[in-house]
C-alpha cells in the first residue's frame, strides 16, 4: 500500500513519516510530497520516495499520486486560499483512483464557530462529494503552537492576551502525527471522523506556570481586552487583518471552542496525550 504525504516538508508532515516508519511502514511504500526542495532532499535519507508538488499550480500532483493508495492531505497554511489549494488535492487524487483520503481539519469543523472553521468545513464537503472514502481527523491546538509566546515570556516575563479564562486542550504536534500514522494504516473501509485533543484543558494561568518552571524565571499571565489586544498586535507590527485574526481566534478560547476534552487522540495512538508541561520543557530546552 503506498502512502502519500502532503506537506511532507512541513512539521506535521515529517512527524507523520517518522511515525509511520516507526509504526512499521515501509519507507518504500512512502511518497513524501512538498514544496520545499531542500527539505525533501534530507528526506531522501530516510529512503522514502519524494515528490516536488505545488498545491497552489496544481503542478507534480498527478505525477506524485501516481499508484497510490491512501493520501494524507495535510491542510495548507495559508488561511483564506486553503479551500482553492485543497481542492485541487482532492481532484487529483480523484483522477489517480487513490482510495482513502485522511484530512487534518479543525474541532467540529461543520458546526463551530472558530474562526479557521469554514475553510474546513468546505474542504470536507469536497471530499465528502468527490466519492473517496475518508478519514477527517479534526486536529485541535498544538501545545507548540505557543513557542513564540514562549520566546515572548523568556524575555519579558508576561504573557498578555484577551483569552480570559478560557482553556485549550492542547497536545503535542507529535501525538497528532502518531494518529495520522494509525489513521492511514488503520485499514479502515468506511468514512471516518475524529475529534483529536489533548486530555487536559489548561488555562493561560496554567500556561505562565509551565513557561515559569520551565525558564527558571517569574512568568505572569496579563489578561487583555480585545481592544487592548488589537492596539497591542498592530504595536508590534501586525497588519489590521492578522491583527483581527488573532483577536478573534482569542475570543474563540475564550469563549472555551478550544477546551473539549473528548479523548479521541488519546484512544487512538493508544496512550495518553503529552502533557502541556512537558512540550513547554522541551521547547524551552531546544
Amino acid at each position: 500500500m503506498t502512502i502519500v504525504v502532503t506537506g511532507a516538508t512541513g512539521q506535521l508532515g515529517r512527524l507523520t513519516i517518522d511515525s509511520l516508519i516507526a509504526r512499521g511502514t515501509a519507507t518504500a511504500d512512502i511518497v513524501a510530497a512538498g514544496r520545499n526542495a531542500d527539505r525533501l532532499a534530507e528526506l531522501d535519507s530516510l529512503g522514502v520516495k519524494t515528490a516536488r508538488i505545488d498545491l497552489e499550480d496544481g503542478s507534480g500532483l498527478d505525477e506524485a499520486f501516481a499508484g497510490a493508495d491512501t493520501l494524507l492531505l495535510v491542510s495548507a497554511s495559508e488561511p483564506g486560499n486553503r479551500v482553492a489549494l485543497h481542492n485541487a488535492a482532492v481532484d487529483a487524487a480523484a483522477r489517480a483512483g487513490i482510495t482513502r483520503i485522511v484530512y487534518t481539519s479543525a474541532p467540529h469543523a461543520d458546526t463551530s464557530e472558530l474562526v479557521l472553521a469554514p475553510e474546513h468545513k468546505e474542504t470536507e464537503r469536497i471530499i465528502a462529494d468527490s466519492g473517496i472514502p475518508y478519514t477527517f481527523l479534526r486536529n485541535g491546538w498544538y501545545t507548540e503552537n505557543y513557542a513564540g509566546d514562549l520566546a515572548t515570556a523568556r524575555q519579558t516575563g508576561v504573557i498578555a492576551k484577551s483569552t480570559g479564562d478560557g482553556r485549550v486542550a492542547s497536545a503535542a504536534r507529535a501525538d497528532y502525527a502518531e494518529a495520522a500514522a494509525v489513521a492511514l494504516t488503520s485499514g479502515a473501509t468506511g468514512n471516518e471522523i475524529y475529534e483529536l485533543t489533548g486530555d487536559v484543558a489548561w488555562n493561560f494561568s496554567d500556561l505562565a506556570a509551565a513557561f515559569a518552571a520551565a525558564l527558571g524565571r517569574k512568568v505572569s499571565y496579563t489578561p487583555l481586552t480585545p481592544e487592548e489586544e488589537r492596539a497591542q498586535l498592530l504595536s508590534f507590527g501586525l497588519d489590521e487583518g492578522t491583527a483581527g485574526f488573532v483577536v478573534a481566534l482569542n475570543a474563540n478560547i475564550r469563549d472555551g471552542v478550544l477546551a473539549e476534552t473528548g479523548g479521541d487522540l488519546s484512544r487512538l495512538i493508544g496512550h495518553p496525550t503529552t502533557a502541556m508541561a512537558e512540550t513547554v520543557r522541551a521547547m524551552a530546552s531546544a
